[in-house]
Parts: C-alpha cells; structure tokens; sequence
C-alpha cells in the first residue's frame, strides 16, 4: 500500500503546544488537532506509547494508547500524521492525545544519535539536510536567515525601492574587482561569465527611470575561501536616485538597526568575542585617518611598502601603491573596527566606480561599513557621466590585468543618469553578524566545499 500524497489541515506544533501548556495536568481537551512532522524519539509504558514529533515550529509529545490507536508501528525518523486531542500530561509535559496515527514515509537510514545530533563539520555541510533534521539550531539559523531577508524586502518595499532581476549570463563582468567563473553558449558561440556583481546593469534602470531599485541574487567570484569568502554568495544591491553617498550612510544604518530589532528583538549582537550595538547613527571616520594613526598613510609606494614590512607584513604580491594601501587597510584596521562604524572617503585608486569629491579628487565619495571586525557592505556616490566613466574604464585597465570596459553601459549613461547612491551588502555577513557564526559555510546552506 502507497503512502498518502498529502495530509490537509495540520497546524503547526508550536500553536498546539501552546494550546496544551495551558491546561490543567492530567487533562485533555475536547478539540481535535491535526499535526504533521518526523518521529524523533519513542519511549514506553505498558499499553502507552510515548513519540517525540517534530516540525520546523518545534517538538510535541504523542501520548499513543493501544486501546485508541492499536500497535504503533514506527521507526525514528518516520513521517507521520497525526490526529487528536490537546492535552498536558500527569508530569505537566505539553502533549497530543492521539486517536489516529498515519505513516506519510517510512525513513530507510538509520539517524545519526538522536541525543547529540550531527556533530562532525564536513557531514554538516556536506550532507546539510541531515543538519537540519537532527539539529534544532541549524534549523533555527536558517529560518533566521529567511527573516533577514524578508525584513530587507519590506523595509525596502515600504522606502518605494522596486525589486528587480538582472543577468547572471553576461557577456561582459563588472561592477568589483574579482576574477570571473566562465562557461560558453554553444547557440551563441560566445564566451557568457557568471556575474561578479549585478552594479551596472542596476544602473541601466536608474537611466531608465526606476529611480529606486534592488536586487537580491548571487554573485560569483572565481577566487579565495575563508570565513567571510565563499565563491558563490548573496547580495543586496540597491541604486537611488537623487542621493549621494551621505544618504545611503543613513539608509543603510536605520535599515540595519531595524532589521536587527524585527529579527532579534534587540539591536545587540555578539560576534567573534565582540558585543556591539547596531543602533543608528553609525561612527563616521575618514578612510585617511584610520591609517594617518597608525602611521600608515603616505602616498610614495616605496616609502609604504618599508613601513609595512618593518611590521612584518609581506608585501611580495602587492605592485602598485594601491595594493599596498588596500593591504594596510585589511591587514591593520578593518580587524580593529569593533563598533559599527562607516570609514568614508576612498582614494580614487581603488575606487574606480565612485565620483570623487568636492575638496579633493584624489578622494572619492565611497564608503564601506564594518561591525565586530568585519566588513558588510560597500557603497559610492555613482558616477553619471559617460566620459567620466570611460576614462576610469580606461585607466583601471592600464594597470590592473583583466579589467575592461563596458561600452553598452557607457552609452547608457550617454542618455544621462540623475545624481545616484548606490550600495552593496553582504547577506551571509549580515547573517554571520546577527546569528554569531563564525564562519559563512555556517550560514549558506549549501556551501562550496573542495572535493572529497
């Protein structure tokens, strides 16, 4: 005999636990509930059963009498349904009197230990869905994860920011520095990359007049791992139009603030040893005096390099001043930006995106933002001229290898872009930060993992 192909109208255990936590011991009720969920524990006495259920709301005992329901013949892990009464047992544990039990799928492999769960890494990744079902915490953390992103949808949504698809296929990659996947087209003969960034083709629409836009998706960047890198990731883009760089710092903070308040409850997080508050407003500190008290900041090369390397710092991979500044950066500050803090105003050489400043055009109107030692995201004020932005094209590409123009997206802006705020955030990071994991393999459920 086939399995049922579906069991209506259950509810979640959470609501009925509730419903039987507020009886009397020893009682039961004269509702009649219908739960669903995997068998996770059995234990018995005499003529009565004792199954712990479990669904992604949380777990209920079945109280199983022979004389209601006759032999109970389940194994661990089997998915049942249920039919019965709410009711709160004799020791006071919130429970379901059960007066019909129907097997849904039968489970075939035997479960890891039930008490402690998957406790071995690489089967936590590797085999996430055995994650899931034994750990009560990895299900929790992604549930968390869905309600990051639904509190970045409707902050947005309710900010007028429409949500929109661009191409992961794209012909050519921009938008970061990074190094491409690339597959080809067959039907096209062409040469497709999987995107690093979704930045340009969002401010296609601004040229359009979406005026304010976001996108949510994956990126790809053939490159590095570590705890904060993995080559496929989540991102948040968002463009506005009629803003600058200062408004995106007060609209990324108070979206961040009340994300954490609807997700936590709290806007006190704790990562990596650090306790922080992410309540606006932000620190603000220029990217020059981050490096200016360390007595890092200079604009010779050589002079930089001999101070990095009288610290120990190797610098054999770094050929530019931009390299060098960009390693001082990392290497010295981002660890030590504990609470969160928008450190602004970049030089033009690594942000070659950014429109510069009034005072200074060395200086460009970029900001990246950290919290406990780790950055989230990064924003400018965009570029809107087209000449503008085919002299940086130009120029980045003289001395950084693999950076080309896009000249579908410079004759975008030709037909004029309004003044724009644009930004990119992390979501793994995010979720690392309000989560406290350490590591982003914990927070993206299908991790990339080197082969066995």
């Amino acid at each position: 005999m086939s399995p049922p192909k579906r069991f209506p109208d259950r509810v979640e255990i959470a609501a009925v636990r509730a419903e039987s936590a507020a009886l009397e011991p020893d009682t039961e009720s004269g509702e009649r509930r219908r739960l669903a969920g995997r068998v996770m524990a059995r234990r018995g006495h005499g003529k009565l059963t004792f199954l712990d259920l479990v669904d992604r709301s949380g777990r209920i005992q079945l109280l199983c009498d022979d004389s209601r329901v006759g032999t109970i013949d389940v194994d661990l892990g089997d998915v049942v349904g249920v039919v019965g009464a709410p009711a709160n047992s004799r020791r006071g544990e919130p429970s379901l009197a059960v007066y019909e039990l129907i097997v849904l799928s039968k489970n075939r492999s035997p479960l890891p230990d039930t008490f402690h769960g998957v406790t071995d890494t690489e089967t936590r990744y590797r085999k996430r869905y055995l994650d899931l079902l034994m750990n009560e915490d990895a299900r929790e953390l992604f549930l968390l994860r869905g309600r990051v992103v639904s509190a970045i949808r409707r902050y947005l949504g309710e900010e007028g920011f429409v949500e929109v698809e661009t191409p992961i296929l794209q012909p050519r990659y921009g938008g970061a520095f990074a190094h491409p996947f690339v597959t080809h087209s067959s039907e096209l003969d062409a040469d497709l990359y999987l995107r690093i960034a979704t930045e340009l083709y969002l401010k296609r629409l601004i040229v359009g007049g979406l005026e304010r836009v976001y996108e949510i998706g994956k990126d790809f960047r053939n490159e590095s791992v570590s705890y904060k890198h993995q080559p496929e990731f989540t991102m948040l883009e968002w463009y506005e139009a009629y803003a600058d760089y200062r408004d995106t710092m007060t609209r990324v903070e108070a979206m961040l603030e009340r994300v954490a308040s609807e997700v936590l409850g709290t806007t006190h997080v704790s990562f990596r040893g650090h306790e922080v508050d992410l309540k606006a407003p932000w620190e603000r500190v220029r990217f020059i005096d981050t490096l200016e008290e360390l007595e890092l900041w200079t604009r010779d090369a050589d002079e930089l390099r001999a101070r990095l390397e009288e610290r120990g710092v190797d610098t054999s991979a770094d050929n530019d001043w931009a390299q060098l500044v960009d390693h001082a950066f990392g290497h010295f500050v981002e660890p030590s930006v504990i609470d969160p803090t928008m450190v602004y105003d970049y030089p033009i050489e690594l942000s070659p995106f950014a429109r510069t400043t009034d005072d200074d055009p060395s200086l460009t109107e970029r900001f990246e933002y950290f919290a406990a030692g780790m950055e989230l995201g990064n924003a400018y004020t965009e570029i809107t001229e087209a000449a503008e932005q085919q002299l940086r094209f130009d120029e980045q590409s003289e001395y950084v290898e693999g950076v080309r123009g896009d000249p579908d997206y410079v004759e975008a802006l030709s037909y004029g872009m309004p003044p724009t705020g644009g930004l990119g955030l992390g979501i793994d990071r995010l979720t690392m930060l309000l989560s406290g994991r350490d590591t982003i393999r914990d927070v993206i459920l299908f991790p990339t993992l080197r082969p066995r």
